[in-house]
């Protein structure tokens, strides 16, 4: 622990932001003509002292947990490049948000950490701020505005080209005479790696490629807060959709196991596999069956794991041999199961998702997945390109 004189404020502009709330994107426009205060807020550390240890020398109001292990919601639509008018928290794990500028204040919510509110007014230390369907009162030491968040949020905030077209073209060279790399479907959301004039470098799983500007809506995401009626709504969620898959997949293993019963070594398998009740085992389950289409060919559409399939068509035929029902799309892959984090964090089993594709993880580094349409499905290294979520579906 240390003392409060340790963390110095420094002189800096506020302003306004955009939020989110659980997994549905919202859009708020920035209102560049906020009163603002004369004064931002910067931490300065003497030498030694990490902003983790800022984080906890108050208990009261900076709470330190596990990594967050769900989809951080999101806001799209941010058309300025100056993001001064910001306020990003800067802490550990997160920071309360309170009903009233005092720690005596109830808990509305959690800003989580390089996660971003709309300024509404400061007073007496505190900022008060708008954050997806939470409003209220953040202790200004644990948030940067001005220089510092036009700074941070340049590294926090992930620019995005989502697909306003029927099936858009991506080619190898940033003009229409260029080849064609691969296509995507209309709604997809691909990361933004270069923008130039009338063209957009994006990533899709046949590698990086270019857009015209002129299909594509950009727009930059950024993390942001979580109100304690749509946290506890999530947890809720997530604990149903949980029992429903474990229960969808013991009744397809009880199937498959009934229709083998003239095997004897067959029956035997399914009755251990049935009797596996937990995630882990029930993950290997879908890593293994997954790893038989190896070989098999990779169709822009398709669904069929034997005569070709693209990446989420893969995924979902997949999850189907096991009772549960997923999109055919890459981004809304994203959006199923529950978020555990790093490739590091992940189990057979888990989608992996990058940008405009995904795979199934099937343990020691690798996932399978409809590669491209030269490769077909394949085994790569997890970390072939990229990793921006990896969902657990049991």
């Amino acid at each position: 622990m240390f003392s409060k004189n340790k963390v110095k404020v420094a002189a800096g502009a506020l302003a306004a932001a955009l939020l989110f709330t659980g997994n549905s994107i919202s859009t708020y426009a920035i209102n560049l003509n906020s009163n603002l205060p004369a004064a931002g807020i910067g931490l300065s550390l003497d030498e030694g002292v990490s902003v983790k240890t800022v984080a906890h020398y108050n208990d009261s109001d900076v709470k330190i947990v596990e990594p967050i292990s769900f989809p951080a919601p999101v806001v799209k639509e941010l058309s300025e490049e100056d993001y001064s008018h910001l306020v990003i928290a800067r802490v550990n794990d997160y920071v309360n948000v309170r009903s009233i500028p005092s720690e005596e204040g109830e808990i509305v919510g959690k800003l989580y950490d390089k996660s971003v509110g709309t300024f509404i007014e400061e007073e007496n230390g505190w900022y008060k701020i708008k954050s997806g369907n939470c409003t209220g009162y953040v202790k200004a030491e644990y948030c940067v505005t001005g220089e510092e968040a036009n700074e941070l949020a340049k590294e926090v905030g992930r620019r995005i080209a989502t697909v306003t077209t029927e099936t858009l073209n991506v080619r190898k060279e940033a003009n229409t005479d260029s080849p064609i790399l691969g296509q995507v479907p209309m709604d997809e959301v691909l990361t933004v790696t270069e923008e130039m004039d009338g063209w957009v470098q994006v990533k899709i799983e046949e590698g990086a490629g270019y857009v015209s500007e002129e299909y594509v809506t950009l727009s930059t995401e950024f993390v942001q807060a979580e109100s304690r009626e749509e946290e506890q709504a999530r947890l809720a969620r997530e604990e149903a959709e949980r029992k429903a898959a474990q229960e969808a997949s013991r009744k397809a293993r009880v199937l498959a196991a009934a229709q083998e019963a003239a095997d004897a070594q067959q029956a035997a398998e399914a009755a251990v596999a049935t009797a596996s009740s937990n995630s882990s085992d029930l993950g290997q389950q879908v890593a293994d069956y997954a790893l038989q289409f190896v070989g098999n060919p990779y169709v822009y559409g398709g669904t069929s794991l034997t005569n070709g399939a693209d990446c989420s068509g893969f995924v979902m035929s997949v999850y189907a041999n096991f009772g549960v029902s997923l999109p055919h799309s890459a981004s809304a892959d994203r959006k199923r199961g529950i978020g555990v984090g790093s490739i590091s964090n992940a189990i057979p089993g888990d989608i992996v998702c990058y940008s405009g594709h995904v795979g199934i993880y099937i343990g020691n580094g690798q996932i399978v997945h409809a590669s491209n349409s030269r490769t077909g499905i394949i085994v790569s290294n997890a970390n072939y390109d990229t990793v921006i979520d990896v969902r657990r579906i049991f």
